[in-house]
């Protein structure tokens, strides 16, 4: 009874949207004609999406997207938890200066890096005459424009795993490392055989938690290169968009939507039955 409103705003404002999406796809409708008019095409959407060949491909984009982004960032975090965990002088101002990045909106993040990475003026273009080397367009080379991304991607949320990292260290109880230490352990082996497996809690949460945002990415590649060149950085969301309002196929972005709710959920029960052992230790 306590928890009832809740799921009842929850159903209402997560449930129903789903359910209507899920509804449009035996559809056939274009932007900007009335509902009224939509065709009803039954599993017609379903087997164009499975015979697309685009869809396939932005699957594959955002999986390469997912996996090296997130990794990177899972590494720099625990990197730099780890070098800032005792703390230096001045750790509460480098803290919040680290974390700006989470606070851009990603509109602005598409737009500050797309300027960076320009082929004319851009600044890294200008570091990379002064290096000696021959600049490149970065965002309109195959090859270059999705390193682009990802590096973009991980300035933005590296300093959210810092932050999880640095607080679940901060709160590790001090018994088993000092223990570990009056033992003769290096601290590489604190950290490998203690603080990691007591961390690992926290870890699983940050992976899944950037799994789930990184499958829903869209500002970032929409400002910096829509998806070019050609498909090279299409990822699943910017077909959606790309089929709902430049098509203007509603029934086949909500088909997409649904694969889209289909990976992102089978990702999230398969590392949460992964994190189990660790989460119930916490």
């Amino acid at each position: 009874l306590f928890v009832a409103p809740a799921v009842a705003i929850l159903a209402f404002t997560c449930l129903y949207p789903v359910i209507k999406g899920f509804e449009l796809s035996f559809y056939d409708w274009s932007l900007g004609t009335p509902i009224s008019s939509r065709k009803y095409v039954g599993w017609e959407n379903f087997v164009w999406a499975w015979q697309d060949p685009a869809l396939f491909n932005s699957i594959k984009v955002t999986l390469i997207f997912t996996t090296c982004s997130v990794l990177a960032e899972l590494f720099l975090g625990l990197a730099v938890a780890f070098l800032l965990e005792k703390g230096i002088r001045g750790i509460a101002v480098f803290r919040t200066v680290f974390i700006v990045p989470i606070m851009i909106a990603p509109v602005v993040v598409g737009l500050l890096w797309r300027y960076l990475f320009d082929a004319n003026f851009g600044l890294i273009n200008y570091l990379v005459r002064l290096a000696g080397f021959q600049p490149k367009i970065w965002l309109g080379t195959p090859g270059l424009a999705m390193p682009a991304i990802i590096v973009t991607d991980i300035w933005q949320w590296t300093p959210f795993m810092f932050i999880l990292f640095l607080a679940g260290l901060q709160s590790l109880p001090r018994d088993p490392v000092e223990a570990a230490e009056v033992d003769g352990a290096s601290g590489w082996q604190v950290i490998r055989l203690v603080k990691l497996p007591l961390l690992a809690p926290v870890i699983w949460v940050a992976v899944i938690l950037r799994i789930i945002d990184a499958f829903r990415s869209l500002e970032v590649m929409f400002i910096m290169t829509f998806g070019g060149p050609g498909r090279e950085t299409e990822v699943l969301s910017l077909n959606i968009y790309k089929t709902a309002f430049t098509s203007q196929r509603l029934g086949l972005a909500a088909v997409n939507a649904i694969f889209l709710l289909a990976f992102i959920l089978v990702l999230s029960v398969a590392f949460l039955t992964l994190a189990r052992p660790a989460l119930s230790r916490r």
